[in-house]
């Protein structure tokens, strides 16, 4: 069920529907194939057409949403090829994120950070799987924050649409996650100064998107060109 939040305090009309039909396409609310109505949309989010429309333009960029003339616009499948590129810039930014933190991490920053993991242990055990992909995102953008690289990490997070809903997709379909071990033993490398193994164990995170691929395919076929 699409699950619209509330507008935020001094958020612009454009960007309130931006970041809400984002968060709905990348949660999978709003399902590859499903038909974006500017008009409900309106209504639903008490915002004129027009920010709508400049929203919708905005993901037709990220390649999250497909215009078809005299039909409309459409929640766009999702490409391999698009999560591919999206997997590079990760791997390659944050493997050099994470070598570059065990130079220069704290230890308050470390407890923060195993706070973090230790949550993501509970909801694994509870099953609570929206829980985790939230503290999954939270654990990698501390990384990008303890580092100093916020903006980066914006740059970054507004091209993994696509790379994102195949995540979200793995949690709901993937009977052995190994995403929350995964962020363990990157921070225990990271708190031994150890380079190369957290540079490693970073690109081999980034990477499980393909083992996942053929077991996410086969739970949802119709999602994927």
């Amino acid at each position: 069920m699409v699950r619209y939040q509330d507008r935020l305090a001094g958020e612009s009309a454009k960007a309130y529907a931006l970041r809400e039909l984002t968060e709905n396409i990348i949660k999978m609310e709003l399902k590859p194939g499903a038909l974006i109505s500017e008009n409900e949309l309106s209504r639903t989010l008490g915002v004129s057409r027009t920010p709508i429309r400049e929203a919708i333009q905005e993901l037709v960029k990220a390649r999250l949403i497909e215009v078809f003339p005299q039909k409309g616009s459409y929640v766009a499948s999702i490409s391999f090829d698009a999560v591919e590129e999206a997997a590079f810039l990760r791997r390659t930014i944050e493997s050099a994120i994470v070598e570059e933190l065990c130079d220069s991490i704290t230890d308050a920053q470390l407890k923060s950070l195993y706070e973090n993991i230790d949550l993501q242990e509970f909801y694994l055990k509870s099953g609570t799987s929206e829980k985790i992909m939230n503290l999954d995102n939270e654990f990698h953008e501390m990384l990008f924050v303890i580092s100093g690289k916020e903006q980066t990490y914006k740059l970054m997070h507004s091209a993994m649409g696509q790379f994102d809903r195949l995540r979200t997709l793995s949690l709901y379909s993937v009977k052995d996650i190994k995403i929350v071990s995964d962020h363990r033993a990157i921070v225990d490398a990271i708190r031994d100064k150890d380079k190369e193994n957290a540079r490693s164990l970073m690109i081999k995170h980034l990477m499980r998107y393909k083992l996942d691929k053929d077991e996410v395919i086969r739970a949802y076929p119709d999602y994927f060109k």
